[in-house]
């Protein structure tokens, strides 16, 4: 589960596990394979803002914020976790991305908006960098305030409501050893961390290199992801007391859009 904040993000706006010191997870209440219900997820009401005006493309709420030239071709970007981004002007009401990273695609996108332009339909193919099968998310997002005039009509300030995963983007396997945990998924993302809060390697991501973790409770830890030196996102993560329900709250940095996904032991 520590992984859909990625995909859901990156499904509509481009941008995007644990354990404790002293205390082993000898018998983890995290142990095991865990399946997201996205249905469940309450988004971040804070809205993503972009518009597309003169041929130009520009993500307001991005962080950094994105301005990239719509002609179709590859144009650099900084501080995000692909370093090229085209952007193609479909039609009226649909624009198409695609992002990669050392020359390799990392995500598609096509972003359309319906007839009464108050709803946005946002379809992405993610490029796990683990090798894994691509994870498909179609999401929905509703129009805040009015929609601006003399722009491409996917344009405004839109709020996630809705989200649907391929189901390879949807479980997390978690495998405690003594002073240590592995966290594992389909996509071929991984990492093994201490438990003492100290920097791990993960393998197979684009959005993070390494993640920490930290234990708060006998159900409860905390998960740092970075990508280079900075963080790029913070998850609070809790099982309930009869061990059959994890709750994870993500807060995405620097922004700090905070979701919150549950899942179910499998």
């Amino acid at each position: 589960m520590k992984k859909n904040h990625r995909y859901v993000t990156c499904a509509l706006f481009l941008s995007a596990a644990l354990c404790a010191p002293a205390l082993s997870f000898a018998q983890s209440p995290l142990d095991g394979t865990w399946h997201t219900n996205m249905n469940a997820t309450q988004f971040s009401p804070k809205p993503n803002v972009f518009y597309l005006s003169q041929g130009w493309y520009h993500c307001v709420s991005c962080t950094p914020a994105i301005d990239a030239k719509a002609d179709g071709q590859d144009q650099a970007v900084t501080g995000q976790y692909y370093d090229t981004l085209s952007v193609t002007e479909v039609d009226a009401k649909s624009i198409a991305f695609t992002a990669k990273k050392g020359g390799t695609a990392a995500f598609e996108q096509t972003r359309t908006v319906s007839a009464d332009g108050k709803s946005l339909t946002v379809k992405t193919t993610s490029h796990p960098a683990g090798g894994g099968d691509v994870v498909t998310t179609t999401s929905t997002a509703t129009l805040v305030g009015t929609a601006p005039a003399g722009v491409h009509k996917t344009s405004g300030s839109w709020r996630i409501s809705k989200a649907q995963t391929s189901e390879n983007g949807l479980t997390t396997t978690y495998k405690s050893n003594g002073d240590e945990l592995t966290v594992s998924d389909p996509t071929g993302e991984t990492f093994t961390a201490k438990l003492d809060g100290t920097d791990a390697p993960v393998k197979g991501s684009y959005s993070r290199d390494t993640v920490s973790v930290k234990k708060i409770d006998a159900h409860t830890i905390e998960e740092t992801s970075k990508r280079g030196s900075t963080i790029v996102g913070v998850a609070k993560i809790t099982v309930s007391a009869d061990g059959k329900k994890m709750t994870r709250v993500y807060t995405a940095k620097p922004s700090d859009r905070v979701t919150t996904y549950t899942a179910t032991k499998q």
